[in-house]
């Protein structure tokens, strides 16, 4: 917890500064720690921890807008660089940046509004004091090899009840939040095997591992979601402007592929992570 709060505190010149993936990093250790807080309650004093989850949640919120069109406009960007020549019809291109710039400067200003808030250094304050002296509850006095081997199952058998949950849906918008919420499930447990491999070793890093197979299969699925609204708006502003849309028609359709071939591939990506072994 330690080095998460001191990467937090580090990253945040280059946030401020706008440099290259810094938002992502930053946006990372929010979760990070937020994680490693509801994974280990049990072992730490939830009347110091929990305001400090709910405040690092608020400052990943505010991270969350500039991140999610870095993603987008990078994936958009692929796409249509990918396509033949006479398939992109129209200004799609110089649409796309101009609809970036403008989406780009409000999520800046959002985060930058954040960072100079007396909300942000107080969170600061709050996890330099909770670094320097954690606020450990009686169960910490037990092995740190059980207490951590129960915590990664806690949270894996939350991801499995998601997994299955979704998978009994037929395609559609529920099942989309159902997979997103799957999505997260997997981070946390993912966040949760990373502190104990010193106790629990090898075993924790395998089931991270797998475990990172099933987010990133979520991932892409999720991405897929978040792109297909706004693909549609692009495809509506080319046409208001009469402009050809068929280009954001066939993205469009591109995204529905990822989509439904994520939900084919999940359930053997999902198998491969299933009954982990941390118990000796």
């Amino acid at each position: 917890m330690d080095h998460q709060v001191r990467t937090l505190v580090d990253i945040d010149p280059a946030v401020r500064r706008d440099l290259p993936d810094a938002v992502h990093k930053m946006r990372v250790t929010c979760r990070r720690l937020r994680s490693t807080l509801r994974s280990y309650r049990l072992v730490l004093d939830r009347k110091v921890t929990d305001p400090i989850r709910e405040e690092l949640k608020w400052l990943g919120g505010e991270l969350g807008a500039a991140r999610d069109q870095e993603v987008l406009v990078k994936e958009l960007g692929s796409r249509i660089r990918a396509l033949p020549r006479e398939l992109v019809l129209g200004r799609v291109g110089t649409r796309l940046q101009e609809w970036n710039v403008t989406r780009t400067t409000e999520a800046r200003q959002r985060t930058l509004d954040a960072l100079r808030s007396p909300r942000y250094l107080e969170l600061l304050n709050s996890l330099t004091a909770l670094a320097e002296q954690p606020p450990l509850a009686r169960k910490a006095e037990h092995s740190p090899e059980k207490v951590m081997v129960k915590a990664i199952l806690k949270e894996y058998e939350r991801l499995a009840g998601r997994v299955a949950h979704a998978l009994e849906l037929s395609p559609g918008t529920e099942r989309d939040e159902a997979l997103h919420q799957a999505r997260k499930a997997a981070k946390k447990t993912r966040y949760a095997t990373e502190p104990a491999r010193a106790a629990v070793g090898k075993r924790a890093k395998r089931l991270g591992k797998r475990v990172k197979g099933v987010q990133k299969v979520l991932g892409e699925h999720q991405d897929s979601v978040v792109a297909r609204p706004a693909l549609r708006n692009l495809a509506l502003e080319a046409h208001a402007a009469h402009e050809p849309s068929f280009t954001w028609g066939l993205l469009y359709g591109q995204q529905q592929d990822v989509a439904a071939r994520c939900e084919r591939e999940l359930p053997d990506v999902w198998a491969r992570a299933s009954k982990p072994r941390l118990r000796k």
